[in-house]
């Protein structure tokens, strides 16, 4: 899975994309070239806790965006964690996940 790593590709995004959420995770997800493989980031802000939760925000991330079939070519995407994450199964935010892509306008329903 290819990762968007630097802080002008985060910004690029961030100020060009379109953002949904729900309250197990918070989506922004930007059109890229037609030929460009998607990317996806996985994010866990300080201000959710020690780094083993934040670690664990983040491997329940990873797996719910395999599950859906992330990254999309053509779309750099990236997941933030939110409280809820922490206790969520994957597939639990994975459900969510699949409908913040619909709305974002990643995928179609």
């Amino acid at each position: 899975m290819k990762t968007i790593k630097s802080k002008a590709e985060f910004e690029r995004v961030f100020s060009s994309g379109k953002r949904a959420s729900h309250r197990l995770v918070r989506v922004t997800a930007l059109k890229g070239d037609e030929g460009d493989l998607g990317r996806v980031a996985f994010v866990a802000p300080k201000r959710l806790g020690n780094a083993v939760y934040r670690n664990r925000c983040k491997r329940v991330l990873r797996e719910a965006a395999r599950s859906c079939g992330l990254p999309v070519p053509g779309y750099d995407v990236i997941l933030f964690a939110t409280r809820q994450t922490h206790e969520s199964s994957p597939s639990q935010v994975g459900d969510a996940l699949s409908a913040l892509l619909v709305r974002s306008g990643v995928r179609d329903e």
